[in-house]
């Protein structure tokens, strides 16, 4: 009866010693990799060792270089672009009237004055305004294909403009305006014009403009028995009928 107690007891003690060798082996770290203690992070060393800039570093120098290129360098101080200097804002300027402001250049850049002598701080004269309320030909902006020209009554559409290179103005040189939609998709006026005049009975005007649908329905209803074709072409005539996809005519 003993020595199968003791048995026992040795079958326990034998278990016990391989789950426990079983979790410690478990616990280690997979081959190949480090555990988070022996894990080293590269330092900045590393980067000037191998003469590679830091990231952010790289990108300040890209925005420096950005505005650089289009500031000539050891130019008049009042002929630079608005990109190249800073200007204070006069708050007693009155809009529309040309007034004197205090400007600072840029980081990097260079310019002089009449006597050709460098200055950091000069003034320029420039008409009060802000940008968004510059006239049409001092900005531009991008035009977009998802609005309709041809609407009753007329929409307008948010377009997002940017003011010219050369123009002086205050606040952000980039800025929404409404307006109306003013794409063109290639459409000649005249040449719709002349479809429905002599192939309208057709469909010819229609399909040319992109409305197959209602070029179909004239198609095979002989434009209407002839109504249809009068009034597409009092229709195109006017301008009310555009193209299918909203854009001007040429």
């Amino acid at each position: 009866m003993a020595v199968w107690k003791v048995l026992d007891w040795a079958l326990v003690l034998w278990q016990l010693f391989g789950f426990l060798k079983a979790d410690s082996q478990g616990t280690q770290e997979p081959d190949g990799m480090l555990s988070p203690k022996d894990a080293a992070f590269p330092s900045t060393s590393l980067a000037a060792t191998l003469g590679t800039t830091p990231a952010y570093r790289a990108d300040s120098v890209t925005t420096e270089l950005s505005y650089l290129s289009n500031c000539p360098s050891a130019g008049l101080c009042g002929k630079l672009p608005p990109v190249c200097m800073n200007c204070s804002l006069n708050w007693n300027c009155i809009y529309g009237k040309e007034t004197l402001f205090n400007c600072t250049v840029k980081p990097g850049v260079q310019c002089v004055d009449e006597n050709k002598m460098k200055q950091k701080t000069f003034q320029i004269a420039m008409i009060c305004q802000f940008c968004w309320q510059l006239p049409p030909t001092e900005y531009r902006c991008k035009n977009t294909t998802k609005c309709k020209t041809v609407q009753c009554p007329r929409k307008h559409f948010i377009f997002n403009c940017t003011a010219l290179e050369h123009v002086h103005c205050l606040g952000n040189r980039t800025f929404q305006k409404k307006m109306y939609c003013n794409w063109t998709g290639g459409y000649k006026w005249s040449t719709a014009l002349a479809l429905s005049i002599t192939l309208g009975g057709f469909g010819a005007d229609r399909f040319y403009l992109g409305q197959w649908k209602e070029g179909l329905g004239k198609l095979f209803s002989f434009g209407g028995l002839g109504i249809w074709t009068l009034i597409d072409v009092l229709l195109i005539g006017i301008g009310y009928v555009g193209p299918a996809d909203g854009s001007l005519y040429i």
